[in-house]
């Protein structure tokens, strides 16, 4: 798509933290700043997202989320909207998105619409009705699975709502290029490096993932477990890990930015996760051709398909998941066969033009009705 529009679009994000719906943000912005669209993010001051925002060029603005605040703030957005002619309002968060909603409607925004990037529970749907149907035009999900569960909770007609999934950069995550030298002692033994990367929370399944090597360890599969990320669970993941004799097979990378250099010197990424819309690091690794196995749920499922660019294991289930691993690294011919159609598939539907260009025809689609 050549002709862009140039729109003038608004993100708002009320998380501190710096997971994969905080990058995804960052790409829309950059990405429609690319294309000549006036775009700009509402965060606050301290997050993670409003910080490499502004160092990638983009205009912020503080959103102040604290009860006592709310209302100043959606009085002081709602200007903002208006005075600088904003088309495209969208929050992602359970704060923000009320803010927004709200301030959207006082300003006449001509399309506010929602993201909703995990499968989770809504509480109090007939509150949050409000916020997903009554004061939005639209919404944005990541994966089909969300889409159905909006639909099914708030009794959607299927033009509501969207699916929308994250795009990837294929340039950057691609096969070739470095890869990283672990800080691991050497061994005469064979073993295998099966990595995670992301944030620790209780539902990307740390814990099911060191079980699982644990067991493959007892099978007399040597592994080396690396974790890249942080968050509230990491040290309760060093004692899970302590606990299991694995401290000296488990290593803690901390947050960092090689991930495409990380991710080609894996021998396996797992995604052990509880829930999930469309994950991008799974997403990254089938471009980098690393061979994935995740939990057979949402949109994990999706991007594996029926076990064709990788290995799927039962959520929840640390004997599933070392089955599953142990094949992946067992039959390294296979894995490179399905990792190849991963990349194929990331490449027909999850690169980051592609997402673009998919919100730009929402955008058109929206506006002109």
């Amino acid at each position: 798509m050549n002709d862009h529009v140039p729109w003038r679009i608004t993100h708002l994000e009320s998380s501190l933290g710096w997971g994969g719906q905080e990058r995804r943000i960052l790409a829309e912005l950059t990405g429609f700043q690319r294309r000549g669209s006036f775009v700009s993010l509402w965060a606050p001051p301290d997050s993670r997202l409003a910080v490499h925002a502004a160092q990638a060029g983009i205009p912020v603005s503080p959103l102040l989320c604290g009860t006592g605040r709310m209302p100043s703030t959606i009085w002081r957005l709602s200007r903002w909207l208006r005075k600088h002619r904003i088309q495209i309002l969208n929050p992602h968060s359970s704060r923000d998105s009320w803010i927004g909603c709200l301030a959207g409607t006082l300003a006449g925004t001509p399309l506010v619409v929602r993201s909703r990037h995990f499968e989770v529970p809504i509480s109090s749907p007939l509150i949050s009705r409000l916020a997903y149907k009554d004061l939005v035009h639209h919404l944005i999900t990541t994966s089909p699975a969300i889409t159905n569960q909006l639909r099914s909770v708030f009794s959607l007609p299927e033009s509501f709502v969207s699916t929308i999934p994250t795009g990837i950069d294929l340039a950057r995550f691609d096969n070739a290029g470095p890869r990283v030298q672990f800080d691991i002692p050497p061994s005469q033994e064979e073993r295998f490096l099966v990595g995670m990367i992301g944030i620790f929370r209780r539902a990307k399944g740390h814990s099911i993932l060191l079980e699982a090597v644990r067991q493959l360890r007892l099978q007399g599969i040597r592994c080396e477990c690396v974790f890249v990320g942080s968050g509230p669970m990491e040290d309760f993941v060093r004692r899970d890990a302590e606990s299991k004799d694995l401290l000296q097979r488990v290593h803690f990378l901390g947050e960092r930015e090689d991930i495409p250099e990380v991710m080609r010197s894996l021998d396996v990424l797992a995604m052990p996760s509880l829930h999930e819309g469309i994950p991008q690091v799974g997403l990254q690794a089938l471009a980098c051709g690393t061979p994935l196995v995740g939990s057979d749920l949402g949109g994990i499922r999706v991007i594996i398909g029926q076990n064709e660019r990788g290995w799927l294991a039962p959520a929840g289930d640390p004997v599933g998941l070392a089955s599953a691993l142990r094949d992946a690294l067992s039959h390294r011919d296979e894995s490179r066969r399905r990792s190849a159609l991963g990349r194929s598939y990331v490449e027909a539907e999850h690169g980051h033009e592609r997402m673009l260009d998919r919100l730009e025809e929402l955008y058109r689609r929206q506006i002109q009705s």
